[in-house]
């Protein structure tokens, strides 16, 4: 396995920690820290706002970013590209601009069980409002969507909500394959994708995907927290409405009357989050550098050592949420083991600096589905390797002696 470690700062100052908490966020490479700084230190200036030098500079890195971030997704053009400051807002920005324009009363919105709460609740909550259906599709025990959709979608199916990649089990969902039978059904179905867990796991192309909207967020893609990404289908950004009202953001102000820019500024209303933004194209040009196909296939030959020390060392004493296989999870290991706490189990790992998460993870009704309560969660990314696994069989073997 190749050695990515050095390329992320933390491990200098921490050299013995063992991060397992990439689902949660990732470890930042030199390049975004860097960026970051540079955007402090050499010009520090509002966007879009001043005709001098560093201003012009900051705004050109800034919607050089933006067209960094539309090739990365393969989206038509950087107007289709909305800045926000993470997946929730990007999400909660389309409930609120589209969503409550296009649904009414006895029309249906779905999601699935697989939902981070950000994608569940500001569905569940427009639907409440609006006096619609709200249906929530269910998985098999392993978390696989159903293959046939077509007892789901009806022609009252304003919105489909769905993630890529659970961010419980990691399960890489055919939502191309749910998005064409949509299409076939009802195609003025809007639909949007969670991606949050999807982008270092295999290669987007919205165009392919045929979705409407995409969300995800900088910080679980190598770039800095406070800034996430929400693509959308041109036309219907111009058809929603503002999210927010202020500066940047409007063409003209009249006491009668307000009129508001174009996508993407129609949607990016005060001063945005410029270094981050900047940082964050600084992060996909350190993704492209490696590819995402090899730091998935990276990530995948990692599960699998991970999976099968597991197994071999805790046999049925550990029960690991979703499919029984690596090959069909994303570096994600959601787990229970015997019957410990998982606050417990990660306090204890904590000691031996291994960093894990522990709790339902945003994902209540998925957990409560499943018949957990909690879970322990260990989840890989390229700063990670063997030894990383071998700790973590260590440390559970320690939490064993403590609590059983």
């Amino acid at each position: 396995m190749t050695d990515f470690r050095s390329d992320f700062p933390i491990y200098k100052k921490h050299p013995n920690l063992v991060y397992l908490d990439s689902t949660a966020t990732t470890l930042k490479p030199y390049v975004v820290v860097e960026s970051l700084k540079r955007y402090y230190t050499d010009y520090s200036a509002n966007v879009f706002r001043g005709i001098y030098k560093i201003s012009e500079k900051a705004t050109l890195e800034y919607e050089s970013a933006r067209e960094k971030v539309a090739g990365f997704i393969s989206a038509k053009r950087s107007e289709e590209i909305i800045f926000t400051r993470n997946t929730t807002e990007s999400l909660n920005l389309i409930a609120y601009a589209l969503g409550r324009k296009v649904v009414s009363a006895g029309d249906e919105v779905v999601v699935s069980i697989l939902e981070h709460h950000s994608n569940f609740v500001p569905w569940q909550m427009l639907s409440f409002e609006a006096g619609a259906d709200f249906k929530v599709v269910e998985t098999d025990k392993t978390g696989k969507l159903p293959e046939n959709w077509s007892e789901i979608i009806t022609n009252k199916t304003k919105i489909v909500a769905l993630t890529l990649v659970s961010n419980v089990i990691g399960v890489l969902n055919s939502v191309q394959n749910i998005i064409k039978q949509i299409r076939a059904i009802n195609p003025k179905t809007i639909v949007v994708v969670d991606a949050a867990q999807a982008m270092l796991s295999s290669l987007i192309d919205v165009g392919k995907l045929d979705c409407d909207f995409l969300a995800f967020s900088g910080h679980k893609t190598f770039g800095p927290t406070g800034i996430g990404v929400l693509y959308g289908r041109y036309d219907l950004l111009k058809e929603a409405y503002p999210f927010m009202f202020g500066g940047e953001m409007i063409r003209s102000v009249e006491i009668e009357k307000s009129q508001f820019q174009d996508p993407p500024f129609k949607f990016e209303a005060g001063t945005p989050a410029i270094a981050e933004a900047i940082a964050l194209g600084s992060a996909i040009d350190y993704i492209n550098s490696i590819s995402v196909a090899k730091i998935s296939d990276y990530v995948s030959e990692l599960s699998k050592y991970c999976f099968s020390c597991l197994k071999q060392e805790f046999g049925d004493d550990i029960e690991v949420l979703g499919p029984q296989s690596a090959d069909e999870r994303k570096g994600i290991f959601s787990f229970k083991f015997y019957e410990f706490h998982p606050h417990d189990v990660a306090g204890i790992l904590d000691s031996f600096n291994i960093a894990v998460r522990a709790g339902h993870h945003c994902a209540m009704p998925l957990h409560k589905y499943l018949g957990y309560t909690a879970t322990v969660r260990a989840s890989f990314q390229i700063y990670n390797n063997k030894h990383d696994v071998d700790r973590l069989i260590f440390g559970l073997k320690e939490v064993k002696k403590k609590l059983l």
